[in-house]
């Protein structure tokens, strides 16, 4: 999978230096990963939501971060609409970000 706007998990690994680790970790599967349909994502992330429009919901360290993607499964996308705490999660409304 190609993974776009990745500057964003960067920029959250600096404020949140705990983070990289767990972060890379979900890049580098995602980078190495050929999803071609739902199953096959979430059988590699299996606390994954989906959320609509196309956006799954991961939970990062524990759940104490999250990731708001959008998944084309038949381009081989990820495009990276959030990076936050769960309490700043909890604020947005994932379907529309």
């Amino acid at each position: 999978m190609r993974i776009i706007n990745q500057g964003r998990l960067a920029d959250f690994a600096f404020i949140h230096a705990d983070s990289v680790k767990a972060l890379n970790k979900w890049a580098e599967t995602l980078t190495n990963a050929n999803f071609k349909q739902p199953h096959d994502l979430l059988r590699e992330f299996p606390s994954a939501d989906y959320v609509g429009n196309d956006r799954y919901v991961f939970d990062i360290k524990g759940n104490k971060y999250r990731i708001i993607a959008v998944v084309v499964f038949t381009g081989g996308i990820v495009d990276i609409r959030f990076v936050g705490t769960h309490a700043e999660y909890s604020k947005i409304n994932a379907k529309t970000i």
